[in-house]
């Protein structure tokens, strides 16, 4: 088995400390010598943008990615195209915050066309290429797995994934690997390679047996059944040596002290990832 990661790719997923708000999760990352921060768009707009950027730039953080763009499918035009204007904010925020992975949760079918849905979020992604590239921001696949087609993503593997970003045909846009969503799939580890350097992020849990909710039931690593090392060894052999989001959705997690979240975090970290 390959090391431990350093501790310096180290990244709080904000989403796994829920209950604090960003200047919460700034300061607990700087207490608990966390060096990376991925931030969700409702924490940057409880406070906005500018403060934001203050809390982290005066903290010393670096961002590793702004969650979530996407949702692209809808029936109607003017929906689709109010969702593009949406992602372009997204895509200026992440900018103004100094990340260039903005991560996309592609979004449910509006109907029972799941074709369609699919179609529209390829379209959706070619579209916002020139803006993003203008603003330095990358665009992330992230495929979720197959449970959430319904409701939040209907592209569910790395291999959907992969093939958006090669028809789309740019540097701008690449995946986004999060092990609770990949982890089962037998084409994994070719889908890794395939990937290559157009790995924009990764993203660690586990998968805890039984599962406690369908939503909120993530892990903490080591806790479940995922071969962590394994998956992170491979994307690093693909390309990939940016940071490592913890991202943990578990509601007995985010109602610990979110200190003690960090602690546990970096020590799984270390002994599992």
């Amino acid at each position: 088995m390959s090391e431990a990661p350093s501790i310096e790719r180290l990244s709080l997923n904000q989403i796994t400390t829920e209950s604090w708000n960003l200047e919460e999760a700034v300061q607990g990352c700087v207490r608990q010598e966390v060096p990376w921060i991925s931030v969700w768009r409702h924490k940057i707009h409880e406070i906005g943008l500018k403060q934001s950027r203050k809390l982290i730039q005066d903290a010393g953080l670096q961002v590793s990615s702004v969650c979530r763009g996407g949702m692209f499918p809808a029936e109607s035009a003017s929906e689709r195209k109010e969702k593009i204007e949406d992602n372009r904010r997204a895509i200026e925020e992440a900018a103004e915050l100094g990340t260039d992975v903005l991560v996309l949760v592609c979004g449910p079918p509006s109907s029972r066309d799941i074709d369609s849905a699919r179609k529209w979020v390829e379209e959706g992604i070619e579209e916002l290429v020139p803006f993003a590239e203008k603003h330095g921001v990358k665009l992330g696949i992230e495929p979720l797995h197959p449970m959430y087609a319904a409701d939040r993503s209907v592209i569910s593997t790395l291999g959907q994934a992969n093939t958006i970003s090669e028809n789309v045909n740019t540097s701008q846009v690449g995946v986004v690997v999060d092990v609770f969503h990949v982890w089962w799939d037998p084409e994994l580890y070719k889908e890794i390679q395939r990937a290559g350097r157009n790995i924009l992020g990764f993203h660690v849990s586990d998968w805890v047996v039984p599962m406690p909710d369908m939503f909120k039931g993530r892990g903490m690593m080591g806790d479940g059944i995922i071969e962590l090392r394994r998956m992170r060894k491979a994307v690093e052999e693909a390309g990939y040596h940016g940071p490592i989001e913890v991202e943990i959705i578990n509601q007995a997690i985010w109602d610990q002290p979110g200190d003690e979240t960090l602690k546990q975090m970096k020590a799984s970290y270390l002994e599992h990832v």
